[in-house]
């Protein structure tokens, strides 16, 4: 059996935002959705590049073997060009992306994810959520402080932990293989549609429209007509069989680039009329006020009104210092909560824990080894030393230490392994507070 993708990409800019900082690409092996943050600049040129970056990768050259591995390479490069980019023009600072991308190589599909836009699978009928939201709300998902339903309206959802950008860190994607079956719908989309339309909404799409074309177009109405707050994207894939497909159903050959690595990046939205398309219609007619207007104003103005100004002005740069001194107290008790996080990774090639978490803020290190084992990573299988480096989190310090006392039994008791050839498909359970963005 051949496998081959159908696929169809949209983007849109939605009701709110002033331009697209979200881009695409899809074409017949490599599937990516990027959503840019960092203003006006930055987001765009941060999920343009990120494309660009991964877009050589659609060929036949890749096996299953290395797929992963070039997925993972070409992030890394991403991340290069995105630092230099911001060292290059300060007013890129703070740029970053969220990158979902499959690569197909034969019957098996390499994925990368990092952010918080997502991949669904639709299979025998059944959509389930594919990628783990790198979120600080979904971190208090895993560690059971608030239900996922809890997490769908909490204020703080946008906060994105891990992305590529303008941070001082290493960036760990999630890597995994997945097998391609014929009869899999994929949706890969960026947070303008999830963060809106229900999962059970998506999923009923997803089956109701067979078309890939026309299931795409569906899901961004989905998203406009609930308000289109953000940027939205979407790819819908379907894996086909070549050797059963009638004649005129070919899969996909060319690609497609949208969103705003796009030549038609400055397209308005294609929201259809409703009250939500009508209302960000009137508030984008409404004329800016500009600094001369205000000055012929102010002249026009008493003594009294004058006053009433300048008080207003003043109580709205109080209001401002106040919250920078609120944001300041988060940043404090982030990093004490960090301390009394342990987790076990590798130390000069010797097994160790750590206390606080695998990140770094600036020169700040936001861990220390506490204590050291006898047991050297080369004791171990080689999947075992891949899970260490990715590191491994624990709830304490006393499951710290079982767990090193586990591989040190592992270590000694089982017999050789060969190493496998893909990462798990785990992602690391815990992700912890980095400098954080809004995406």
């Amino acid at each position: 059996m051949t496998i081959a993708l159908r696929y169809a990409a949209r983007s849109d800019v939605g009701l709110v935002r002033a331009n697209n900082q979200d881009s695409a690409y899809a074409g017949p092996h490599l599937l990516v959705v990027a959503d840019g943050m960092g203003g006006h600049a930055g987001g765009d040129v941060a999920s343009s590049l990120a494309v660009a970056t991964l877009a050589p990768l659609d060929d036949e050259a890749h096996g299953p073997d290395d797929a992963l591995e070039q997925l993972d390479r070409a992030l890394h490069a991403a991340q290069d060009e995105l630092l230099a980019r911001a060292n290059q023009d300060p007013a890129l600072a703070g740029l970053g992306t969220t990158v979902t991308a499959l690569l197909r190589a034969g019957s098996k599909l390499a994925m990368a994810h990092i952010g918080d836009s997502r991949a669904y699978l639709l299979r025998d009928g059944e959509m389930t959520q594919v990628t783990t939201d790198h979120t600080f709300v979904q971190y208090l998902v895993n560690t059971g402080k608030i239900t996922a339903e809890e997490a769908e309206h909490h204020p703080q959802r946008s906060v994105v932990m891990r992305v590529l950008g303008d941070f001082d860190m290493e960036i760990v994607p999630d890597l995994s293989v997945r097998e391609a079956r014929a009869g899999d719908r994929w949706l890969l989309c960026s947070d303008g549609l999830s963060g809106v339309v229900s999962a059970d909404t998506l999923g009923d799409s997803l089956r109701d429209f067979r078309d890939v074309d026309e299931c795409a177009d569906r899901l961004v109405q989905l998203a406009l007509r609930a308000g289109g707050p953000d940027n939205i994207t979407v790819i819908v894939a379907d894996v086909v069989n070549l050797d059963a497909l009638p004649d005129g159903a070919a899969p996909g050959t060319t690609s497609a680039i949208v969103g705003s690595a796009a030549t038609s990046r400055h397209r308005p939205s294609a929201a259809a009329d409703g009250p939500a398309a009508r209302a960000a219609s009137l508030t984008q007619t409404v004329p800016a006020q500009s600094d001369e207007t205000t000055a012929a104003e102010d002249d026009a103005l008493d003594d009294d009104a004058r006053r009433h100004r300048r008080r207003r002005r003043v109580a709205m740069v109080a209001t401002v210092l106040v919250l920078l001194v609120a944001v300041a107290a988060v940043g404090v008790s982030a990093y004490r909560w960090t301390q009394t996080q342990y987790y076990v990774g590798v130390a000069d090639g010797d097994v160790a824990i750590y206390r606080g978490i695998p990140q770094t803020l600036g020169p700040l290190a936001l861990s220390e080894v506490v204590e050291r084992s006898d047991l050297t990573a080369e004791d171990l299988p080689g999947y075992v030393r891949t899970r260490l480096e990715q590191t491994i989190p624990a709830t304490s310090l006393a499951d710290a230490q079982a767990r090193v006392t586990r591989l040190t039994e592992d270590s000694t008791s089982a017999d050789p392994t060969p190493t496998p050839t893909t990462t798990p498909t785990t992602p690391p359970a815990a992700v912890v507070p980095a400098p954080a963005v809004t995406a």
